[in-house]
């Protein structure tokens, strides 16, 4: 197959797996300023992955036949830990049935009612924020993102089975501090056998089984209470089947982890993202405190969130189409057995979209919404993130908070590199910064 792709690194796979992830960024620049705007990269235990950076082309990917590109095939490399039930691993008539269930879980009417507990959680973890000497941001945004989770989405009130499930589940996702996540586990496998063996996947493993301990009995706690409620999992325990019947207990498992896969590290890091360039450019951070003091809209707030995804995407590619059937993609003909991936970043910093892309500019968004295919932090087509308006809606709501109340200053020079956690990329040094109380100043109208 490899002499039908498109070019790519000639090295073995496990040194490009390696590229991939100790330079995630720098891995891909190179790799897109010697073979091109598409190029072909293979990593240890997958499929072939054709990167594509032409919006056109990615186009093409995100409104293909789901029978012919499967988002879902393509990325198997979670099903660990958000099982196989999971919305980002079904393809075709089923993940469409099990997106019909979920998505009025994330109605507009239903964020709304969920905002003055976002705003409750943030304002108390902003509160416990050391004030007046460095610290590293990202740790921090990552608890009030898990709390938020386990509040808004599994219901649940501080307590002893919360602290529980937060710090089994905070062992499951640092699991994706290693490589070894990015392999993707046959679970019927000879390999998988011997994972089992490796101390940091043994120990994953356990945090797993205690985490569906626990949410097991919570559905069934749930489900045998005549009380409803504003979070998830009451609007999952609500939905039916066109055959009428009930998610299953495995089935809400699996979307309940989805939920926290997909909204925690990845708020977390883009929040942890924008602090970082709110250290070293002051400009942007007088605009935000200004609109912010005004309490009129939220349009340069909007636009910073959108700036900050488009610059430091932390998911820097959309998920790998799996290629079931023979697709023709621009120019080039792909047969199955390999992966067409739209790849954000490369498009994100393509200065034929966005001139002067490296630069940190919030004004890019203030004339209109980002482009469909041109703007991809949350994917696209049938596979776009259904918590997208509620991750947005959580991200504001942070940093309102933390600029209301905080000053933002740097704690050294230096700009913050990409460090992976699994599909994800975060600030290497866990976005240091100096928070100190805002002298509030009435703002004319």
């Amino acid at each position: 197959m490899s002499a039908h792709l498109p070019p790519g690194p000639s090295y073995p796979a496990f040194l490009q797996g390696m590229g991939f992830w100790a330079r995630p960024l720098a891995f891909l620049e190179k790799c897109r300023r010697e073979h091109g705007p598409r190029f072909t990269i293979k990593l240890p235990g997958s499929p072939p992955f054709v990167m594509l950076t032409d919006p056109a082309e990615v186009k093409q990917v995100f409104t293909a036949p789901p029978d012919v590109l499967q988002p879902g095939r393509g990325a198997r490399v979670l099903e660990p830990i958000v099982g196989s039930n999971s919305l980002i691993l079904l393809d075709g008539d089923a993940h469409m049935s099990q997106r019909k269930l979920m998505l009025p879980a994330f109605h507009g009417e239903r964020m709304e009612a969920l905002t003055e507990l976002l705003t409750e959680v943030t304002h108390a973890a902003v509160a416990a924020i050391p004030r007046d000497e460095p610290i590293e941001l990202h740790p921090r945004m990552q608890e009030l993102t898990l709390e938020v989770i386990l509040r808004a989405v599994f219901g649940l009130d501080p307590g002893a089975r919360f602290d529980r499930l937060r710090d089994r589940l905070k062992g499951m996702l640092e699991y994706g501090d290693r490589a070894i996540s990015l392999i993707p586990i046959d679970p019927d496998g000879l390999v998988a056998k011997g994972f089992v063996r490796i101390p940091a996947v043994a120990d994953f493993l356990r945090d797993q089984a205690e985490v569906d301990a626990i949410l097991f009995e919570l559905i069934a706690e749930r489900r045998a209470s005549d009380e409803g409620g504003d979070d998830v999992l009451a609007m999952l325990l609500e939905a039916r089947h066109e055959d009428g019947s009930p998610m299953s207990e495995q089935e809400l498992r699996d979307e309940l982890l989805t939920l926290l896969v997909a909204g925690h590290e990845t708020t977390a890091s883009s929040l942890a993202w924008a602090f970082s360039q709110f250290a070293v450019h002051p400009e942007v951070v007088a605009r935000l405190e200004q609109e912010i003091d005004r309490d009129e809209d939220d349009a340069y707030v909007t636009a910073t969130m959108h700036e900050t995804m488009r610059h430091r995407p932390v998911l820097p590619n959309a998920a790998p189409r799996f290629v079931a059937k023979p697709i023709e993609v621009g120019d080039w003909r792909y047969e199955p057995g390999c992966s067409l991936v739209a790849n954000g970043y490369l498009i994100h910093h393509d200065p034929e979209i966005y001139p002067d892309p490296y630069a940190f500019r919030p004004e890019r968004f203030l004339d209109g919404q980002p482009g469909t295919y041109t703007w991809i932090p949350f994917g696209g087509g049938r596979r776009r993130c259904i918590g997208a308006s509620f991750a947005l809606l959580e991200m504001k709501i942070v940093l309102k908070e933390i600029l209301g109340a905080c000053t933002v200053q740097p704690t050294e020079a230096d700009t913050e590199l990409a460090q992976r956690r699994n599909i994800t990329i975060r600030p290497n040094a866990g976005a240091r910064v100096v928070l100190s109380d805002r002298a509030h100043v009435p703002v004319a109208a």
